[in-house]
């Protein structure tokens, strides 16, 4: 038998006694301190996060890009999609009233007998273009500069861009003029301080091919490294179109020089034509990266535009060409030469590298489909045509450029959606 509890005993068992409010309470805390305390120490900057575990982080918001006013619409690709005619929104300027279309872009003054290649709006599947707004793109531009750099195709849709906003400004408040041995054209509004601009560079480094009117050389060599002999004159631009293509396809290999074409004794080698072109890619991306500012400026890079030299290529004839073409190729996996596949995948495999935001307005697919909106022989000829020429015009036709207005507005249209609304 057990001796009895003393008093004192007693006393003790009761103060030790806890109310079961009070063990309910700190049980309470000591479930949240074990489930959320190293959170809470951490954001007090009390305690470093064990390293065994894994603290949410928020999530981090990419910096929004210059210009962009809204937002595209999201798993819409605006590069894919159809052609639909539209008698009442086309064209969006008229060939007579834009006075600043170089004479061989011309082709109703050159005697073309059909405007239906005027007549198609590009329609991406599942969505819309907006529609060109050009009281927006001269109040965005408001003291700013916008060039492209490139080949004559480049120089079509700087023409393009022209001539959708040269409307609303005033004939005494607008000019045009060039320099730098017409290497450089320069059109500016005066109220609004804008300066757009085009800068002559088919390879965009330096070549034998650099001087803006006397170019057609078909030994044509580029220089290795050689990048800012025309950077140089892009500095401070705001918003910056780049295309080069056509001039690099002089077959399966590139001459490309390495040291000065000032030296006596020059060492040119040989690459594909791809290994050239993507050291042309290379060079651009990093003089991008080092002298454009990601948060005030935006660059584009218009991908190929195509050719329609052969009949054959979309089921014609082999004698057949652009010549007396007036509907497109309805074909939707229509893609044309090879080559062209080969120098998309270089594109490809350099963009994906490159640390600076460069927007690409991929016109390949879509302008593929156009055999009708060539120039072909209604443009301005520099050189007396032959009795040959003229006895088979489709000698002579140009499948390369377009006519304006024409298919290069709507490169315009895809770089005002990807400019305002990414």
């Amino acid at each position: 038998m057990k001796p009895p509890l003393s008093s004192s005993s007693s006393v003790v068992l009761r103060k030790t006694r806890f109310s079961p409010y009070l063990f309910t309470l700190l049980a309470f805390i000591v479930f949240v301190a074990i489930l959320y305390g190293e959170d809470f120490m951490c954001i007090l900057g009390q305690l470093e996060p064990s390293p065994g575990r894994v603290i949410s982080k928020p999530v981090e918001k990419r910096p929004k890009l210059a210009f962009a006013i809204g937002k595209g619409e999201e798993g819409c690709d605006i590069f894919s999609g159809r052609w639909v005619r539209d008698e009442l929104t086309r064209p969006l300027y008229d060939e007579s009233e834009c006075p600043y279309i170089q004479p061989q872009l011309t082709c109703l003054e050159h005697g073309r007998p059909d405007e239906d290649y005027q007549k198609w709006r590009w329609q991406p599947h599942g969505c819309d273009l907006p529609s060109f707004n050009a009281t927006l793109m001269l109040e965005t531009l408001r003291g700013k500069r916008m060039m492209f750099v490139g080949d004559s195709l480049n120089r079509g849709q700087y023409t393009s861009m022209i001539c959708l906003i040269h409307r609303l400004i005033p004939d005494d408040k607008k000019s045009i003029k060039t320099y730098s041995h017409d290497s450089l054209t320069v059109f500016k509004a005066k109220d609004y301080n804008i300066s757009i601009e085009f800068y002559w560079a088919p390879f965009l480094l330096e070549s034998n091919a650099d001087n803006a009117i006397v170019h057609r050389i078909s030994d044509r060599v580029v220089r290795k490294g050689s990048i800012n002999k025309h950077g140089k004159h892009w500095k401070g631009v705001d918003i910056l179109v780049f295309n080069t293509y056509l001039w690099w396809m002089t077959g399966l290999e590139m001459k490309v020089l390495e040291g000065s074409f000032e030296d006596d004794d020059k060492k040119i080698i040989t690459v594909s034509t791809e290994e050239a072109y993507g050291m042309g890619m290379r060079s651009m991306l990093r003089w991008v990266r080092r002298n454009m500012d990601r948060k005030k400026t935006r660059v584009f890079f218009t991908s190929m535009s195509p050719t329609h030299a052969k009949g054959i290529d979309w089921g014609g004839k082999t004698s057949e060409n652009c010549y007396n073409q007036t509907t497109m190729i309805e074909d939707p996996n229509y893609w044309g030469s090879d080559s062209r596949k080969s120098i998309m995948k270089v594109i490809g495999e350099v963009f994906s590298k490159s640390k600076y935001p460069i927007t690409f307005l991929n016109i390949t697919q879509l302008s593929n489909y156009r055999k009708d909106a060539h120039t072909s022989i209604f443009k301005k000829q520099w050189n007396p045509l032959t009795p040959e020429q003229l006895a088979n015009p489709a000698s002579y036709a140009d499948c390369v450029h377009w006519c304006l207005p024409g298919l290069q507005d709507t490169w315009n249209e895809l770089l005002f959606a990807k400019l305002f609304y990414p």
